[in-house]
């Protein structure tokens, strides 16, 4: 028998713990894995640590510094992944298990990584645009900016997912430039303090970015304040005690809680036995009974299904849980592994047993023998399927969750009656409906919705690309209304929005574009006779603005836009049928307008700006008719650098464009953004 290893906790900077504590045993064979330490913490330092330290050297950073930062701490972990896998087997966890923890966690860090890079500005505050006018004559305008809110994030996290949990939550808290301190669930937390030696050996974050608490959390909540945040995985009763924390209410600290809940899955009517999605319904329940051995916060644990198909549905279940292969992962053909711990084990056991009053056994058989050498010892349990066949008077299907490889068939006689059932979960993180029908789909999602987090539609179209029934995904949003908490994590850069503060922001518009570092209509520009074009990305300055010249728009110009484009429409070359709508008469076509702005204002000779890949906000304010002369204003809007090079080694930044189109009125007629790649000065070799 190995020695266990002793946990420590990572604070201020430094390792904690040489006196043990609890023994955490091995979910396959019951070996004790590690321990916990038994030195208490002081809260109140780890809080100093992360307010003097981290935060500085976090806000020393921009958004797309701290993006590359989390883009090569996630190669650095993948890199380092079999040390993870290795240690992940004593969870319970089969190698497709660990995987969604493991590759699923740097995975995580790669995507905020990429959307940080391609959504942030290279400052620390988001303009959350357009300003608006405030006054009559111009000087008065208002905007929204997001700022980090220079406090401290505490992330207390489940069991379920020692990995993926933690770096769900840490990869937007630190692209907003929040130091956190996250608290793993006792049970897993040997793979979480694996996680963040690695972190910390990596030496790729600011001090000070992550803390690490093994163990209780003390006085931890009760020393926060105002601007920090907490987060919470776990059960709906333990959110709910956390929810109301004195401190936490008395300085209105915000608190974001994804609970586990009864998520179901919904077999259309229009499904019958035989049909592909029949066979993809009864796929997706057993893969989200049989996947981390059922301990997800998404599992299905309510499949609902038409009476007539009840039976079909519940011999096509028992036949492919019946295939699955349960015992120690390291066994070749295992295909489910243990729960997470045998206290896990036990309250699994003890929640079957009150929902079989009510419910009758389809399969789980007591008599269970995993495959492996001592797994007698460990944490494991049969894929459980229930079935209760008036499931609108059973009150404990919709109340009490087994966690772990367990799922409730219902019966249902109407689509009404369907979405009845799905709304005693009483709120959920996802559900999912299986149909074939759009007209299905489009009644049914939008009642759903209202009770869900998120909502999966199969159908055999869906299914070879679909990630599944309990996959969240970190562009969208995980959480849920009601009982999963009615918090929301995830959801790309609106989680990391959760960790800044949005201020509204008044002034005149030259005040708004200093503060915004962005150019805001209205105010002072620079006007300069270097084309803007012609500087490079660290010369250019925000306000540098062009006033090109004037072109009259002919007929010519029209017919010939027409025969290049392909675009005959009627407004454009019908005299006649012109002049009944609304302008009265023949009009330029907006992308005509469009091209001539470009002609007007672009500099045509080589130079740093590269290539032009997009333009936003487009609008066509009015019409541009026969003989109407426009102008083009160009004036450098936002820059963002993306600390990227070409393939012949320049650097490179983004530069947004401010675009004013104007008629010989002076009056606007289209107004847009155009993006552009600009080379950085070529800096001579050493």
């Amino acid at each position: 028998m190995t020695t266990p290893l002793q946990l420590q906790s990572f604070i201020a900077g430094r390792w904690i713990g040489s006196e043990a504590a609890q023994t955490l045993r091995s979910a396959i064979n019951g070996q004790p894995v590690a321990r916990t330490h038994a030195e208490a913490l002081d809260f109140g330092e780890a809080l100093a640590y992360a307010r003097g330290t981290g935060l500085p050297a976090l806000l020393a950073l921009n958004f797309q510094q701290r993006a590359a930062r989390l883009k090569a701490l996630a190669k650095f972990l993948m890199e380092r992944k079999e040390e993870l896998y290795a240690i992940s087997a004593h969870t319970g966890a089969t190698r497709t298990d660990s995987w969604i923890d493991i590759e699923g966690g740097a995975g995580t860090l790669f995507a905020y990584a990429s959307m940080g890079s391609g959504e942030l500005p290279s400052s620390n505050i988001v303009h959350e645009g357009p300003a608006m006018a405030l006054g009559k004559k111009g000087g008065f305008a208002g905007t929204h900016i997001l700022v980090p809110r220079r406090g401290v994030a505490v992330h207390i996290n489940a069991f379920n997912f020692p990995i993926w949990g933690l770096l769900e939550k840490f990869a937007p808290t630190f692209l907003a430039g929040m130091p956190c301190i996250g608290k793993p669930a006792t049970a897993t937390s040997y793979l979480t303090e694996a996680l963040v030696r690695l972190i910390e050996q990596s030496g790729i974050l600011p001090p000070g970015s992550l803390q690490l608490v093994v163990g209780g959390t003390g006085d931890l909540l009760d020393r926060l304040q105002g601007a920090d945040v907490v987060t919470f995985t776990g059960s709906a009763d333990t959110a709910a005690k956390l929810r109301v924390h004195p401190n936490l209410i008395r300085q209105s600290i915000p608190f974001n809680a994804e609970a586990d809940s009864l998520n179901c899955s919904i077999l259309a009517p229009d499904v019958q036995p035989g049909d592909e999605e029949f066979d993809l319904f009864v796929k997706e329940v057993a893969r989200e009974m049989t996947v981390k051995a059922g301990q997800k916060c998404t599992a299905i644990r309510r499949a609902i299904v038409p009476r007539q198909h009840v039976d079909a549905v519940a011999a096509a279940l028992k036949a492919r849980l019946g295939k699955t292969v349960v015992g120690d992962p390291s066994i070749e053909g295992v295909k489910m592994g243990a729960l997470a711990s045998h206290a896990q084990q036990a309250d699994v056991a003890e929640r079957v047993a009150q929902l079989r009053r009510e419910a009758e056994l389809i399969c789980g058989a007591e008599a269970f023998s995993p495959q492996g050498a001592g797994t007698a010892e460990g944490a494991f349990f049969a894929p459980t399927l229930l079935l209760a066949r008036n499931p609108l008077a059973n009150d404990a299907v919709h109340d009490i969750e087994a966690f772990g490889p367990v799922s409730t068939l219902m019966p249902y006689d109407d689509l009404d009656e369907a979405l009845a059932l799905a709304a005693r979960g009483k709120g959920s993180l996802v559900g999912s409906l299986v149909t074939r029908s759009p007209d299905v789909a489009a009644h049914v999602v939008p009642f759903v919705a209202a009770q869900h987090g998120r909502v999966l539609i199969l159908d055999r179209e869906a299914a070879p690309e679909s990630t599944g029934h309990g996959s969240p995904l970190p562009m969208l949003k995980h959480g849920g209304p009601g009982r999963a908490g009615g918090g929301e994590e995830l959801g790309g850069i609106r989680a990391v929005k959760h960790y800044l503060q949005r201020t509204a922001v008044q002034g005149s518009p030259t005040m708004l574009a200093a503060v915004t570092g962005e150019y805001v209509r209205g105010a002072a520009r620079i006007e300069t006779e270097v084309h803007p074009f012609r500087r490079h990305f660290e010369d250019l300055r925000i306000g540098e603005s062009l006033s090109t010249h004037r072109r009259t728009v002919s007929e010519a110009d029209i017919v010939n836009f027409g025969g290049v484009s392909g675009d005959y429409f009627y407004m454009h070359f019908d005299e006649i049928a012109a002049k009944d709508t609304q302008f009265g008469q023949r009009i330029a076509h907006g992308y005509f307008v469009l091209s001539a702005a470009a002609g007007l204002f672009v500099s045509p000779a080589p130079g740093p700006v590269l290539a032009n890949y997009g333009l936003d906000t487009l609008r066509f304010v009015k019409p541009v008719a026969i003989g109407d002369t426009i102008q083009a204003r160009l004036t450098a809007k936002r820059k963002i650098d993306r600390m990227k090079t070409d393939d012949k080694g320049r650097g490179q930044g983004v530069v947004a464009w401010d675009v004013e189109v104007t008629n010989q009125h002076g009056e606007l007629v289209a107004s847009y953004d155009i993006l552009t790649l600009v080379a950085k000065r070529v800096t001579p070799a050493a």
